[in-house]
């Protein structure tokens, strides 16, 4: 996978946190950044993506109906 370079200011916190857990990791800080950063984008992706389909589906007039909305939590609380 090719590979760029791009600047993060970060406060000086954090910084030395993850100077820290580098070492505690064996990781590089540029590593453990990529990582983190590669698993943020992922999960914002995710959720972008889940919140477009729910519009769409409301857009579309496909919801839950009072009895499937009760069915499901009953289920979740041991009521059901």
């Amino acid at each position: 996978m090719a590979t760029t370079t791009m600047t993060v200011r970060l406060p000086q916190e954090v910084k030395d946190r993850l100077d820290r857990l580098a070492g505690a990791t064996a990781r590089s800080r540029s590593w453990l950044a990529a990582d983190a950063i590669t698993e943020y984008v992922a999960d914002q992706e995710w959720q972008l993506a889940e919140i477009e389909q729910g519009v769409r589906d409301a857009d579309a007039g496909d919801f839950a109906s009072p009895e499937e909305v009760t069915s499901f939590f009953a289920k979740w609380s041991g009521a059901g």
